[in-house]
């Protein structure tokens, strides 16, 4: 309906919801009070993704709206972390001792064990309500009963209501563990943005960057929020770390890296499934068929960056750890210890009781049954399989689907 009123008022000659550079950084001025958003570098990635908005996403009124309001929101928080370091030097001396990652292709367990691994009490993960509201920082004292708990709370209320299903692809929340890509939007170099649009001119350039600074800008960012409320390490999660692994190795020189794996078919069609239903929400127009091509392109470029990193860093293999999707899912715990005893941290039983508790409140198909075959989106299986058949030898995957043996 939105939509729809949408279209109707720009038919009646009223102005429509703008994507330029220089408004949004305007309106990010204007509600912020700030000026300052730190090196340039962002901007380029602004101006390549409004392009690629422009003219590939074929966005609906709605989407256009929301488009302008997500990236006006990215650029008053950079706004506004930059200012708090500026007023606060003090941060810049914060401490980011051996982070743990938990890397893979989107659909593999990553959400999973991401939020059991959060579940320690020594670990910190930023959650959904602090990296869509990062200032001020939060306190301990106060970081379960904080007021932007419950207004981000509303805004995935609404979310749910523009995205009917999305809940039972992945799991959203407030006090949710959140991945690193909605850090990296805030320096617009995040593959966030090819998972809520169609960006594919965007996604090829951002493939192209130099990510370092982005991870500058992430570990700057960690410490802003790790200054009034410590943890032991941090835990941080996102497929996309598989395009630029040697970065993060180099900002993080002390990282420890749980990749998880499954079979690549399986994948490929949740991914899809994933991206159509997000993209449904800004778009006119989805073709679920290149979605799926671009989904096949996508990971298997990502998957190939990733295992030269990991080849080239063979003397440094004790800093990795692999864990099988079906292990995981079959044994939680047992996944969870082994990865403890690879890197020789203390798991404790308060971390598994609130594992174990973790586990209950968030059983599988808690919020309906996901479901997708690699037919809805045009995926081929014989051609995945040769596509991925490198990867699944190199981490001896395990076959699920019948195709290939």
């Amino acid at each position: 309906m939105l939509n729809a009123a949408g279209r109707t008022v720009q038919r009646l000659g009223f102005g429509r919801p703008t994507l330029d550079e220089a408004s949004l950084i305007e309106a990010a001025h204007e509600e912020t009070g700030l000026e300052d958003f730190g090196p340039d570098r962002f901007r380029s990635g602004l101006r390549t993704l409004i392009e690629s908005l422009e003219h590939e996403s074929r966005l609906s009124p709605l989407g256009r709206a929301a488009a302008r309001r997500e990236f006006v929101g990215h650029l008053a928080n950079r706004l506004r972390v930059l200012e708090h370091r500026k007023r606060h030097p003090e941060v810049a001396a914060e401490e980011i001792r051996r982070p743990l990652f938990v890397i893979g292709m989107a659909r593999t367990g990553t959400t999973l064990l991401f939020g059991l691994l959060a579940q320690d009490p020594a670990h910190r993960s930023p959650l959904t309500w602090e990296v869509s509201s990062p200032c001020p920082p939060p306190e301990t004292a106060t970081y379960d009963s904080d007021p932007r708990i419950e207004e981000a709370e509303r805004r995935f209320e609404a979310m749910k209501r523009a995205i009917p299903g999305f809940e039972a692809i992945h799991p959203v929340g407030a006090r949710l563990p959140q991945e690193c890509l909605l850090i990296h939007a805030m320096d617009f170099h995040s593959v966030l943005f090819e998972a809520t649009y169609n960006v594919p001119s965007y996604q090829r350039w951002l493939e192209l960057q130099d990510m370092r600074p982005t991870y500058r800008f992430q570990r700057d960012f960690l410490q802003h929020l790790q200054s009034r409320c410590p943890g032991e390490r941090w835990v941080l999660k996102s497929p996309a770390h598989l395009m630029a692994l040697d970065a993060l190795l180099e900002v993080y020189p002390d990282a420890i890296i749980v990749q998880t794996h499954r079979d690549p078919l399986e994948v490929i069609g949740s991914a899809a499934s994933l991206h159509c239903t997000l993209r449904s929400a800004s778009s006119d127009g989805i073709d679920p068929h290149a979605v799926g091509r671009d989904q096949l392109e996508l990971w298997s470029r990502l998957l190939d960056r990733a295992i030269a990193v990991r080849d080239r860093s063979a003397d440094q293999a004790s800093r990795f750890f692999d864990v099988q999707y079906e292990d995981l899912l079959s044994d939680p715990l047992g996944c969870v210890r082994r990865i403890y005893s690879h890197f020789r941290m203390n798991l404790t039983d308060e971390a598994e009781a609130r594992m174990c508790n973790f586990m209950v409140e968030n059983r599988r198909e808690k919020h309906g049954v996901h479901r997708y075959t690699l037919e809805m989106f045009g995926i081929d299986a014989a051609e995945a399989f040769d596509r991925f058949a490198g990867y699944c030898r190199r981490f001896e995957v395990k076959r699920r689907t019948g195709f290939g043996g």
